[in-house]
This record gives C-alpha cells, structure tokens and sequence, in this order.
C-alpha cells in the first residue's frame, strides 16, 4: 500500500490529471447546463446552426492566432532560463498574432453578410453576429498567447484555476443570453464566451509584470517566425480543414436527411467533446512539452506506453459507463426530443477510444516539428472522414456519420503506428537511436 501511495505521489502525470480533472469536471458540468439551455430553448434544429458557427469560429480563432499556440509552449519551456532567446520567442509570437489577429477580424467585419449566408444558408441572417465576432477576436488571440506562456512555464495550477474559472464565468454569461435571446443568444455565447475569458486571465496573471519586459518590437526575429513557421502550418491547415469538414458532413445531413438530424449529430459531437476535453488538456498540458523534451526512441516509448497504462484504462471504463448510461445522459443532457442520439453512441465511444490512442503518438509530429509526417496523415485522415461519412449517411442515415469516425480512427492509428513502429517495437539496439 505503501509503494502505491509513494507512486501516485510522485508520479508527475499523475498529479497533472489530478488536478485537471477538477477543471475538466467543471468544464463537462457548464458543458451540460449550457446544452440543457440550448435543447429546451434552441431544439435539434438549432443545434445544427450553432455547430457550423462554432466550426467557423474555430477555424477563425486559429487563424488569428496563426497557429502559433503548441510553438510557443515548446520554445517557452526551451528557453525559459534564457532570457535572450525567451525574449525572441515572445515579441515575434506577439507582433505576427497581433497582425494576423487584425486582418482575420477585419475580412470577417466586412464580410459578414457573405459569412453568414455561408455559415447560416438561407435559413437566417446573422450578419450582426458576424461582426461581434470581428469585435471579439483580439481578445481571444490575447487570451491564447498569455494561456500559452504559462503552459511552457509549466504553470499547471495557474493554468487549471484559470480554466475553472473561465468555465463558470462562461456558462453563466452563455445561460443568460440563451435565457435572453433563444438562438440568437446561443450564437452570440459562441462568437464571445472565449474572448470574455481573456480578462479572468489578465486578473489572475496581473502580478508577474516581469513578462512585460520581455515583449520588445526590436527583438523580433524573422529567424525565429522560420523556426515558428512548421507549428504554425502544421496548426493552421488543421484549422482550416477540421471545421470545413464538419461544416460539410453536418451540412449534407441537413441536405440528404434532415436538419433535426443534424442536430442529433451536433448533440453526440457535443457529448464526445465533453469527456475528450480531459485526455487533449492533458495532452497540451504534459504530454506536448514532456515530448519535446525526449531526445531518444528509448524515452519516447516510455512515455507512450506510460499514457496507455495510466490513463487508458480509465478511459476505457469511463466508455463504458457513459455508454451504459446513455439513456440517462441523453435526457439530463438534452430533452426526450434527442432521444435518437443513444443510436449513435457505440460508433462514436469506439472511435473516440481509438482517437485516443492513436493521438498520444502523433503528438510527437508537433513536438518534433515532423511537418510533412503531420500534413500527409492529417490529409489522409480527413479525406477519408468527409467521403467515408458521405458514403456511409447514404446508407445508414445519420448512423453512418458514427460508423465512418470510427472506421477513418482505425484506419489513422495503423497508419500512425507503421510511422513509429522503429520508436514503440525496435530491438534494443535501436532504444537510444536519438529522434
């Protein structure tokens, strides 16, 4: 008993998903009370609608910060205790979010009315929504940089107080204006919940003015945007694919079944969002930076089959549960109306499961900055995602938008182990070949 005590003590991944499971438990509960809100005021339809918002949102967000996020926790961890090199990191960061930050939140102000016909069709007009997002997006690219800088800081438990935080703060602001504004409301949450979060940020950072004197205009460093530039593109094709993809999937549900169903779809998406937000955190928060850390396939095996017997088992469990209580979640989640969501939670808890495993590998790619291993897998596996649910909808109905996720994880982790299989199955001879 003693030993195991002492393991868990010690064990730093442990300790980390310890803690981030306190955020990651509040970020599920104001998860749910918002899709409580928005399936009694909203229903399935409008789910539909603030899905492509969010996807659009998404893709935006990323682009106003050029993707930058996982370069500057890699280099800030690097560089920390060099005040020099640190300085370079964070004024070039700084200056090209700044603007690419402005241009993104330009185009969207003035094109608004051709955004929203986009996002939207011809079902409303929600230019003004458009244009509070141009409004809020400075904020949000802030937000991301200071968020950032703690996470190569390795700030865990800044980090996990200001999530906590953020997410009461953003369920409240978000439950108003549904209450408020029905859809509408719903939209406007979308488009400025994160942004309103910046200044929780600023509150709780405030103190450490210290970082002020790192930001200097003369120390930007066209060899460090360079440097920067394969996280960034790396980043930025995932944000321009990913949501386009969803938007298109969700899109041709509307066209070939029907926009309830595509609602249905948005609701176990969004429940899949939920208990996935603890394994990317975790990710992001000790998983990325221990990768850049490791310099041998000997380390980097390690890591990985420590992930799969710590915190794979749990995982799965945690499956099983939800999908033996789906019924239960579906209706405390959402109303009886989305009650044809419980068809769709094998498919979608299987491939999450492999999703999973297959992630904590490839974010090795943006750790060691395997830029052409990332964009050639990140193709193959979207592409096979966007035909496959297109194929698989028109036969098995909104079902096969499930099927086709989990067939396309399967198919992604066999190529992603092929990639590694020399690091994670080489003889010991190879163990310590540097990466």
């Amino acid at each position: 008993m003693k030993t195991l005590i002492n393991y868990f003590r010690d064990n730093v991944l442990i300790k980390v998903a310890s803690l981030n499971s306190i955020a990651v438990l509040l970020r599920i509960i104001a998860g749910f009370l918002t899709s409580k809100f928005i399936a009694v005021f909203v229903g399935a339809e409008g789910l539909a609608l603030v899905g492509n918002l969010r996807n659009f949102v998404t893709a935006a967000q990323s682009f106003s910060v050029l993707g930058l996020y996982n370069g500057v926790i890699k280099y800030v961890s690097e560089f920390k205790k060099n005040s020099s090199e640190l300085s370079k990191v964070l004024s070039t960061t700084y200056y090209l979010g700044l603007i690419s930050t402005c241009i993104v939140s330009l185009v969207c102000f003035f094109n608004a009315e051709a955004l929203s016909h986009y996002i939207f069709k011809d079902y409303y007009d929600f230019t003004y929504i458009i244009k509070i997002f141009a409004v809020a997006l400075p904020f949000y690219a802030l937000n991301m940089f200071v968020l950032a800088i703690l996470n190569g800081y390795s700030q865990f438990k800044k980090l996990i107080l200001i999530n906590s935080v953020a997410q009461v703060v953003g369920a409240i602001i978000t439950m108003l204006l549904i209450w408020q504004k029905q859809l509408q409301g719903a939209l406007i949450a979308v488009v400025i919940a994160e942004s309103v979060l910046f200044f929780i940020t600023l509150i709780t950072v405030f103190k450490q003015r210290r970082l002020a004197t790192a930001f200097n205009f003369s120390q930007f460093s066209f060899k460090m945007v360079k440097t920067l530039s394969s996280y960034s593109g790396m980043a930025l094709f995932s944000a321009l694919l990913i949501p386009f993809v969803a938007i298109g999937i969700r899109t041709y549900i509307i066209e070939t079944v029907s926009l309830e169903d595509a609602g249905m779809w948005e609701a176990i998406t969004r429940i899949s969002k939920y208990y996935l937000m603890f394994i990317g955190s975790l990710l992001t928060l000790y998983v990325l930076p221990r990768f850049s850390e490791i310099t041998t396939d000997k380390g980097f095996r390690k890591e990985v089959f420590h992930f799969y017997k710590t915190i794979m088992p749990l995982f799965a469990l945690g499956l099983i549960v939800i999908y033996f209580l789906r019924d239960f979640i579906v209706q405390i989640l959402f109303t009886k109306d989305f009650m044809p969501v419980t068809d769709l939670f094998l498919w979608q808890l299987l491939g999450d499961f492999v999703k999973v495993l297959s992630l904590v590998i490839s974010i090795q790619f943006l750790a060691k900055k395997m830029f052409w291993h990332y964009i050639l897998t990140e193709i193959f596996s979207l592409s096979l995602l966007y035909f496959l649910s297109l194929y698989c909808i028109d036969r098995y109905g909104v079902k096969g938008a499930t099927i086709a996720y989990f067939i396309t994880y399967v198919m992604y982790y066999s190529v992603i182990l092929l990639i590694f299989s020399t690091a994670l199955f080489g003889t010991k001879q190879e163990e310590n070949r540097a990466l």
